[in-house]
């Protein structure tokens, strides 16, 4: 497929076949496409918790949603046959900067005007959607609440300097796949949101 195919076509799956596992080599070319991610100073300050078993599937669930019947939209995520978690370290990207080449010996987050530690996480999920699309799967990215995340870290033993920067499920789509009705509203388009010159 073309890169611009791919582009045009990646969109956010929240319905999942549950019979259509994803092919291991499909698995691991996901994660390798996401560790060629920019990250500042060549950090590299992510993990990712690759969950693929429905004992490990429904352990992040329960963690991740807690008690309760599952509405609509969780009924149909539950499906994904495939869950990563890209983690960031921000204490990765502070001991980086504060190495000979670059010099910030004081390790102060002040220096930092966002947490990039963040942003390459999110370039790394960003490689995994396309790798899906590009592969004729489906996924979606989705955040972890707050207050979820510590049960999650205490069901998965991740370690206290890693931060879930959300969840990518994969998967074949499924039957009620269907779009968000947030999409009703339209992509803005480029002379909405480019200002040339200044603003």
């Amino acid at each position: 497929m073309e890169f611009a195919d791919v582009v045009r076509r990646r969109r956010m799956v929240r319905d999942y076949d549950p019979d259509r596992p994803v092919p291991a080599e499909v698995r691991e070319r996901l994660l390798e496409h996401a560790i060629r991610a920019p990250s500042a100073g060549f950090s590299q300050g992510w993990a990712f918790l690759v969950l693929e078993s429905p004992e490990e599937r429904d352990r992040f669930w329960a963690a991740t949603t807690g008690s309760g019947a599952p509405d609509g939209w969780l009924t149909r995520m539950r499906r994904a046959p495939l869950l990563v978690v890209p983690l960031s370290n921000k204490q990765a990207y502070l001991d980086r900067y504060a190495q000979p080449d670059k010099g910030w010996t004081d390790r102060d987050e002040a220096r930092w005007p966002v947490p990039y530690w963040d942003v390459d996480a999110g370039m790394a999920s960003l490689l995994m959607l396309l790798t899906a699309v590009d592969e004729g799967l489906g996924a979606c990215f989705f955040g972890v609440p707050a207050e979820r995340v510590e049960p999650f870290r205490q069901a998965f033993g991740v370690p206290a300097e890693y931060r879930p920067v959300g969840c990518v499920s994969v998967g074949y789509p499924g039957a009620d796949d269907r779009r968000s009705p947030s999409l009703r509203r339209g992509r803005r388009g480029v002379e909405e949101v480019v200002h040339r010159g200044s603003w």
